[in-house]
């Protein structure tokens, strides 16, 4: 295969010394990755190995800059006019200033991946070096492997989030936790709905109270039940009537639930570019753990809402980490952008010390909520978690890798391998269609999310 018109002219003499392999066959250290950047002083491209992370903190500092990912119609203006879908590590594409990490030059060999033909040019790094001779050296990527999130140690995350509160804020260690997030106590609708969970004797008419107490969530109810998603027959009147005719119970509980937790904490206006926002997330993976936990076998399955709810809540600490660190929420948002290839953990223990997950299991922790729920949400990224609750921990894990395989932008994914699927004794084949088919509802999941939003 003849390599595309605009690499044969970037790699120009080089272009004789190459040779091309299938991308999957190359060695993942030797891959190398472009980022395009940009701040009020011009455009810039950073090349480093593929799977480390850049430190974009560390490149402004050493070139005195406020970089930032370029904007996304303007990375495609950039690979149109080259006629590339995606860019390989070549600086002459563009023509503009670049930086490479020092690491690239130890490889012996480069690989510069052309995604359009799942192919990868090898060469020398010798050559490489003598191609990108005029391009800066500057030490600011990470080797992840180095980095150690904790995804299995529940009992330490008090103490790393007191770490990182001492760290950024200087406030004691021995002020209460709730002082020192300084959040505010649970939703007195949500104090309301836990205490509707936890009593066995709850009727519809107990809940009935509590939404229509709260007017703002009475008006959501209603404006769920009567939405093209839900298909309700005839005009939804009622709080009562959305509930018992329409929604059910359980759902109503954990959407209001949801929402309560949602208007506690104010929206950031800063997020990473090119995530699905805060509420589209939410929908995605409670309609996922859903799914999931349905279509396991009876013996085992889930409790249907509590798996919900956990999907509702998966990304509440995103909001919490808004509000505990807001200095440092924007550099996690500007790191999310630049390093799409690397979990929000990674990032956010490398930046923090903590994770969204850590923060905001101990903050479901104090309010009481439910095990399943606050468990969920600590190990949904650990697929090996084997500890309480393990099944509604996977659920949340194996949704987001489906959904991520599907476009839907919730950050870095992978496969879910044969074991994940027999552990929660579901069948992939039957799994995969299903989420076909949520994903093919796409527009129903944003007036969703939309209605969400708007009691934000």
């Amino acid at each position: 295969m003849e390599l595309p018109v605009a690499v044969q002219q970037a790699l120009g003499d080089s272009a004789a010394g190459v040779s091309l392999r299938n991308a999957n066959q190359v060695q993942p250290q030797h891959r190398l990755r472009m980022v395009l950047l940009n701040d009020s002083e011009g455009n810039l491209q950073a090349i480093r190995r593929r799977d480390d992370l850049l430190d974009l903190e560390a490149l402004n500092k050493q070139l005195g800059r406020d970089l930032r990912m370029m904007q996304r119609r303007e990375q495609v203006r950039v690979r149109q006019r080259s006629g590339l879908q995606e860019l390989p590590a070549l600086p002459s594409l563009t023509g503009w200033p670049t930086v490479i990490d020092r690491r690239v030059d130890e490889l012996e060999s480069v690989a510069l991946e052309l995604a359009d033909q799942k192919l990868a040019i090898m060469m020398p790094a010798a050559d490489f070096r003598q191609l990108t001779a005029k391009a800066e050296r500057h030490d600011f990527a990470v080797d992840t492997d180095t980095i150690s999130v904790n995804l299995d140690n529940h009992g330490a995350d008090r103490d790393q989030l007191h770490s990182a509160l001492k760290k950024f804020t200087g406030l004691r260690i021995q002020q209460r936790l709730e002082d020192t997030l300084e959040l505010p106590p649970l939703p007195e609708t949500a104090q309301r709905i836990i205490h509707l969970r936890v009593n066995p004797n709850a009727v519809m008419g107990d809940l009935v109270d509590v939404v229509e107490s709260d007017p703002s969530l009475a008006a959501q109810v209603v404006s769920w039940a009567s939405s093209s998603f839900y298909a309700a027959a005839g005009q939804v009147r009622s709080v009562h009537d959305a509930v018992s005719r329409v929604l059910g119970f359980d759902l109503v509980m954990n959407l209001a639930m949801g929402l309560a937790l949602g208007r506690a904490l104010k929206h950031p206006k800063d997020h990473p570019d090119g995530y699905v926002d805060y509420w589209q997330q939410a929908i995605w993976q409670a309609q996922s753990a859903g799914i999931l936990a349905s279509m396991m076998p009876r013996g085992r399955r889930p409790m249907f809402g509590l798996a919900y709810l956990g999907g509702l809540l998966h990304n509440f600490g995103h909001l919490v980490l808004a509000q505990v660190f807001p200095p440092h929420f924007k550099l996690v948002c500007r790191s999310l952008e630049v390093n799409p290839h690397i979990d929000s953990s990674v990032i956010e223990h490398y930046l923090l010390g903590i994770t969204r997950e850590q923060i905001s299991a101990q903050l479901m922790e104090n309010w009481g909520m439910p095990d399943e729920v606050t468990l969920a949400i600590r190990y949904q990224k650990n697929p090996t978690y084997d500890g309480p609750h393990s099944d509604y921990a996977r659920l949340l894990w194996l949704g987001r890798q489906l959904l991520t395989e599907r476009g839907v932008a919730l950050g870095a994914g992978k496969l879910a391998d044969a074991s994940v699927y027999e552990e929660l004794g579901l069948d992939p084949e039957a799994v995969e269609e299903q989420f076909d088919e949520l994903v093919n509802s796409k527009d129903s999941i944003m007036t969703m999310a939309g209605m969400m939003g708007q009691g934000s």
